[in-house]
């Protein structure tokens, strides 16, 4: 079998939270690569938002909304790697309060409802303080790692018709 059934699929309402932030954080930061993965020969600088497992919240809300803990950690190299890691950081968290102010929408993922900050941007000097999943032990050397953890809600869009 090739992929999830589309029967399977329909049942979903909600996307990964990080499939709606990946988006609008990208669009929000042009020239500052936007990913969900690390990869072996990654460049700096670097913003790559997490869903952290220890918080998740669905009440059975007919709206189809969820709420969710992400840590969005942002890398940048030496020279200036802890000022610009730290600019990076509060530049993450304007695009996420204007688009938890305006509503932000990504056509077929959701919208976003409200952003809040739960722990302020920090610098985080190597991979064992991480709170979310990690790749790999050590950052190489010179790059420094800023972390921000929030609480978003986000919205489905309806796709199919409330159940009485």
């Amino acid at each position: 079998m090739a992929g999830i059934p589309s029967e399977v699929r329909a049942l979903a309402e909600l996307s990964p939270v990080e499939d709606l932030l990946l988006p609008i954080l990208r669009e929000g930061l042009p020239g500052v690569p936007v990913q969900s993965l690390i990869t072996a020969d990654q460049k700096f600088p670097l913003v790559l938002p997490r869903r952290i497992p220890h918080f998740g919240e669905w009440s059975a809300d007919q709206r189809f909304t969820d709420e969710a803990d992400v840590t969005v950690q942002c890398f940048a190299e030496d020279p200036d790697g802890d000022e610009d890691a730290a600019i990076l950081s509060e530049a993450v968290r304007v695009v996420l309060r204007d688009a938890g102010l305006s509503g932000k929408a990504v056509p077929g993922r959701g919208r976003i409802i409200s952003v809040r900050m739960t722990s302020a941007p920090r610098r985080a000097t190597d991979w064992a303080t991480a709170t979310g999943p990690v790749q790999y032990a050590d950052l190489p050397t010179g790059v420094i790692r800023y972390e921000t953890q929030y609480r978003v809600a986000i919205r489905k869009p309806r796709q199919r018709p409330f159940l009485p």
